[in-house]
């Protein structure tokens, strides 16, 4: 869109039960409350440190829970959320999801843990 900067992180991490995943996270800024001009665009040295947020909370999120919790967080876009409230002191962010995750590699099946 016009007007306003496109963040995006990407980012492999591991799931508490064994799931290697690549997660894509994607956010447009915003403008504040009190401001003008039509513009919000971010300068390099807040997208960075959006993304180094961005990065560090999904990873957090990712590693504690286990594949299916994950996929209810993601219905429920609470990570998004939580990304706009974490970045909100750097620059202020809407429209933050993840776009997208890709299964790397998932755990060995084990037969004996099945059985139970």
């Amino acid at each position: 869109r016009k007007w306003q900067t496109l963040i995006e992180a990407g980012l492999d991490v591991r799931t508490a039960d064994g799931y290697a995943l690549r997660l894509f996270c994607i956010g447009f800024t915003r403008k504040r409350s009190d401001q003008r001009k039509d513009a919000c665009y971010a300068t390099t040295a807040a997208i960075k440190r959006i993304r180094r947020r961005m990065r560090a909370l999904i990873r957090k999120e990712v590693q504690k829970s286990e594949l299916t919790g994950l996929v209810s967080k993601l219905i429920a876009r609470s990570i998004g959320a939580k990304i706009v409230k974490a970045c909100e002191g750097v620059y202020p962010l809407q429209n933050v999801y993840i776009r997208r995750v890709k299964v790397l590699r998932s755990p060995d099946f084990d037969n004996m843990k099945f059985k139970e």
